[in-house]
């Protein structure tokens, strides 16, 4: 079952992405598409400069002593270091059971998805996590431990079926809902796109020396 499901899930799959590449003009140019378009690909965009950055590059220009970022090694030794504070605050105040529930390496981590994410993914997230797991656990949790894991495929089921949804009734039709500001393209700092190494000239930019 595992190998058919894979043999259809990568036709269905690369037959879609030649079908949006020969029909969507200017996809993945977010410059280029009119606003309010989905078509910029954000999880191509950020693979393709890790692998700019880890390939061409590479990490010895970019985080090492001929890079320009070498100090962001220290989150390395942050990251290690995070979980004593919480450890020592729960020894500290032991009636405080909240302290325990505080997982930094999940913390951290979950920030790991912001390149391609936007704002309103991680609020609908905590929303979500917060009610299931914190409100529904402590009141219903007979309920919990029996459809929870239910719960989790369906809401990922209903996100993939409602995108078909939307694509065939709006997005085909250029409608493409709300405008707000956690919907935006960029990240609200206009110097944000600009060149950091010294010496490099852009307009609307500073030039670092």
């Amino acid at each position: 079952m595992k190998l058919v499901g894979t043999v259809v899930a990568s036709s269905v799959y690369f037959g879609t992405s030649w079908w949006l590449l020969t029909t969507v003009h200017d996809i993945c140019n977010p410059s280029k598409l009119p606003e309010g378009s989905p078509w910029t690909c954000p999880y191509d965009d950020v693979f393709y400069n890790a692998s700019i950055i880890w390939g061409v590059v590479g990490p010895l220009r970019m985080f090492g002593s001929r890079g320009l970022y070498p100090k962001m090694n220290y989150f390395f030794l942050v990251g290690i270091l995070a979980p004593f504070p919480i450890w020592v605050l729960s020894r500290m105040f032991p009636e405080k059971k909240w302290i325990k529930l505080i997982n930094m390496p999940i913390i951290l981590s979950g920030a790991g998805g912001l390149p391609p994410a936007r704002a309103v993914n991680y609020i609908c997230w905590l929303a979500v996590g917060i009610f299931f797991n914190f409100v529904v656990y402590r009141k219903f949790k007979g309920w919990w431990a029996r459809h929870n894991y239910i719960l989790s495929a369906g809401l990922d089921a209903g996100v993939a079926f409602m995108a078909i949804l939307c694509y065939f009734t709006l997005q085909i039709r250029d409608i493409n809902g709300m405008r707000w500001w956690g919907l935006d393209l960029d990240d609200h700092c206009p110097l944000a796109s600009c060149p950091t190494a010294p010496g490099i000239q852009a307009d609307g930019c500073p030039v670092f020396h």
